[in-house]
């Protein structure tokens, strides 16, 4: 397993909607590893494809948080959301995208989502909490999409003004 780069926003790439996975191969159960690596590694609790620089639909997350509790971590490919409920929900969400920089988005209390797991079988399940916002939030991604994009557009500026001048101070080192 390898722990990827992950792609700072502003970045094109970031801003795609990601083709489906049409085959399973090693390749994407090793990239799918890697991810889980990486994000641990971060340390997050969910990432996207695209923030490995790799244009297609798969996400991980465990936003298992709790100390001494099992770790759950999850491969969703081509996931797609099937039902949303009507009560909504506010947290305040970060990205690894988008180092250090936080801000409350409003999105569904609780999703179903519809995915194939790692082995091609389908899969389905109902999420409420940080797990609902997280995999809300990483789906976004695959469709070219930040949290920072629900934002209003001074604040996105803002951000995007912070991560510009990262990127910069990294190239540096």
């Amino acid at each position: 397993m390898t722990v990827r780069d992950i792609l700072i926003h502003p970045d094109p790439r970031l801003k795609k909607v990601c083709p489906p996975v049409a085959e399973f191969t090693p390749e994407l159960r090793a990239l799918a590893d890697d991810m889980l690596q990486t994000m641990y590694e971060a340390p997050g609790i969910g990432l996207a494809a695209p923030q490995v620089g790799e244009m297609t639909r798969l996400l991980v997350m465990d936003c298992v948080k709790e100390e001494n509790a099992a770790p759950r971590p999850m491969v969703l490919i081509n996931p797609e959301v099937t039902w949303t409920s009507e009560e909504m929900n506010t947290y305040e969400e970060g990205c690894l995208s988008i180092p250090e920089q936080y801000a409350e988005v409003e999105r569904p209390a609780e999703v179903s989502v519809a995915w194939l797991d790692i082995d091609g079988k389908p899969q389905e399940e109902q999420f409420d909490g940080l797990w609902a916002t997280c995999v809300q939030h990483e789906i976004d991604h695959l469709n070219g999409k930040l949290f920072i994009d629900y934002l209003k557009p001074l604040k996105r500026q803002m951000i995007t003004r912070k991560m510009v001048k990262l990127k910069r101070e990294r190239a540096r080192l």
